[in-house]
């Protein structure tokens, strides 16, 4: 929708065009020639099972896997994106809308599609799991899992129990935040974490590794 000779050329694949108001904030109307749909009409009028790239644009990555069942090309390209969470997003959903831990993701299922060629890469995640649900987070984990299986490292800045649990080394710093932190309080496996007194992490570990 944003190429020249698929796009409606009336808003510029925009879906909408935009009335500048002099004092007020600008008024966005739905194009009047694609009706919002930023394609033109003959580009519209090709559909696969009933559906233009319209209505596949809007589906989101859980109802684009069940649509495409059976087309392997495109569902090797768009499983990482369920793999890692993500499967409530639209397909044409627009980079600018997604929150910094759904960007993360993103990045994260287009190294999952690639193959080993470009060697070892050290990728650092701060707080990914921010909003996620817990079975999304276990396809995180599983994600994330499978960078490493693939020879790379992963480095995560996070404060969810789960994800905590579930690493190889911990670097744990405080006691508390602020002036009263940033001092090194452990290193180590997660048992351990989990036996550290003076620990406000390892607290809440000991909890989580004894349910």
């Amino acid at each position: 929708f944003n190429v020249e000779g698929g796009r409606c050329e009336t808003c510029k694949g925009e879906g909408e065009q935009v009335v500048e108001m002099q004092f007020l904030a600008d008024v966005h109307l739905e194009c009047e020639e694609c009706k919002g749909r930023r394609f033109k009409q003959e580009v519209l009028d090709v559909e696969y099972k009933g559906k233009n790239i319209f209505d596949v644009l809007n589906m989101s990555i859980e109802e684009a896997l069940a649509f495409f069942k059976g087309n392997k090309d495109i569902i090797d390209r768009i499983q990482p994106l369920y793999d890692v969470g993500l499967g409530y997003v639209q397909l044409g959903q627009s980079s600018s809308t997604l929150s910094g831990g759904e960007a993360q993701r993103v990045k994260l299922a287009s190294f999952l599609i690639r193959d080993n060629a470009a060697g070892h890469i050290f990728f650092i995640f701060d707080e990914p799991t921010t909003g996620l649900h817990f079975h999304d987070i276990q396809k995180l984990l599983k994600a994330m899992n499978a960078l490493v299986e693939k020879g790379h490292s992963v480095l995560v800045v996070e404060h969810n129990m789960e994800v905590i649990k579930s690493a190889d080394w911990i670097v744990d710093l405080g006691p508390e935040g602020g002036k009263e932190g940033g001092h090194l309080v452990y290193e180590g496996a997660p048992e351990g974490l989990a036996d550290q007194q003076n620990s406000h992490t390892g607290r809440y570990l000991k909890e989580k590794l004894g349910s």
